[in-house]
């Protein structure tokens, strides 16, 4: 497993732009598939993006497709979620996670603590 610590949440007006990052502990960092949710209170934890292990294959929410991107840097062990146009709809905390693979991403066995954005109406 790995140590994932999220950073880059924030208050934002509707239609502004945040960039999240999500560090990594761990030379393993590359062997992973990395992928970002969100919880809103009182909703489910929901499925954000995801990327895979070396970057290639990207798979996002219907609900943020063009609006976000995930990407990830393999040196820095660290994934990035360039969040654009946000929506006060956005407002959640969000957590990175590491799995195996994409597929397996609602599986994922390591967990940040999240970082909270807040979009303003």
């Amino acid at each position: 497993q790995v140590q994932l610590v999220e950073s880059g949440g924030g208050l934002v007006q509707t239609g502004g732009s945040l960039r999240l990052s999500c560090a990594a502990s761990g030379r393993t960092f590359s062997s992973y598939a990395m992928g970002w949710f969100r919880q809103a209170p009182g909703k489910e934890r929901e499925f954000v993006a995801a990327i895979s292990w070396r970057g290639g294959v990207t798979d996002y929410a219907d609900s943020v497709k063009g609006r976000f991107t995930i990407s990830r840097d393999n040196i820095k062990n660290t994934v990035y979620l360039q969040m654009n146009s946000l929506k006060p709809e956005d407002t959640a905390l969000y957590y990175c996670a590491a799995a195996s693979s994409i597929v397996t991403m609602q599986r994922a066995g390591s967990w940040g603590q999240g970082t909270q954005v807040t979009v303003s109406s």
